[in-house]
């Protein structure tokens, strides 16, 4: 015999004057089974990679508390309320995260009919959380692919044969470049995305980057490295990437970046070098 339900879902709101939202659980309430049950998400990498930087630490102790207190309401439903059978989900969710312009909200209730409402509560989630939560966009690209994009540039102008690997020595520490040249000292160069999931990682990586050119600084060959920057697709870590930057700029070497979108004229400044080595 099918029962009615409501329903409710928390929301992550990461601008509450833009409405932008990301579903985190589902809520349900069967007042004539007793039932009134939760199901959340336990990390906050899907709101990363739709967000980008998020408070981790608050998120997950929000969460924590709201699926706590759906759980304790949901045994006294159980064995004590039967007399506040008329609430609906928001009767429920109000007690436990009242209504205001935080960043996580629950959305106004819907409802249906059910025969089993824990089987009604999972397929509710599956279709407002864990479907999109496998649909997301990856939330970074690797070294590898911003690469592709400079190296399918140098292959179709026949550049790639011209270039070669270039290990270069410090006194404690050595790295080779994947695509270098000589012309009077040598030219590195190798692709680095900043294309990542926040801007913690994108900082660090900057920062490991800096170390490197440090330690290659002392060595006894004169070098000029070139980085091939991926920059960020979302607008939410433009800050970071620029940051990113400026901590590259203290690197104690020659260098230069060159963005993705500059692969073209990179190609150009690498077969100009080629050809004045040549003459020479």
């Amino acid at each position: 015999m099918k029962t009615p339900y409501t329903f409710s879902t928390p929301r992550y709101v990461h601008d509450v004057v833009s409405g932008e939202f990301v579903n985190v659980g589902v809520a349900l309430y069967a007042p004539d089974t007793r039932f009134l049950g939760i199901s959340c998400v336990t990390t906050y990498s899907r709101l990363s990679a739709f967000f980008g930087v998020i408070n981790g630490d608050h998120f997950k102790k929000m969460m924590r508390h709201i699926t706590s207190g759906i759980e304790e309401f949901g045994e006294q439903v159980r064995t004590e309320f039967a007399f506040q059978k008329s609430l609906n989900i928001r009767g429920w969710t109000d007690k436990v995260l009242p209504a205001d312009d935080s960043s996580l909200q629950f959305s106004p209730p819907k409802g249906g009919l059910t025969d089993d409402p824990q089987a009604t509560l999972e397929k509710l989630y599956e279709r407002y959380v864990g479907h999109y939560a496998q649909r997301a966009r990856p939330p970074s690209r690797s070294d590898e692919e911003v690469e592709r994009i400079f190296r399918d540039v140098l292959a179709e102008r026949q550049l790639l044969k011209e270039l070669r690997p270039k290990k270069i020595v410090g006194p404690d520490y050595e790295h080779e470049f994947p695509y270098s040249w000589k012309n009077g000292i040598w030219h590195t160069s190798e692709a680095v995305s900043f294309d990542l999931m926040d801007s913690g990682t994108i900082i660090d990586k900057a920062n490991r980057w800096l170390g490197r050119a440090v330690s290659l600084n002392g060595s006894e060959e004169k070098f000029k490295v070139y980085l091939l920057l991926g920059k960020p697709h979302r607008s939410q870590l433009k800050k970071a990437f620029t940051t990113a930057e400026n901590i590259l700029h203290k690197m104690p070497c020659e260098h230069e970046f060159i963005r993705e979108e500059e692969a073209e004229s990179f190609a150009e400044h690498i077969r100009e070098e080629l050809e004045h080595h040549d003459n020479e």
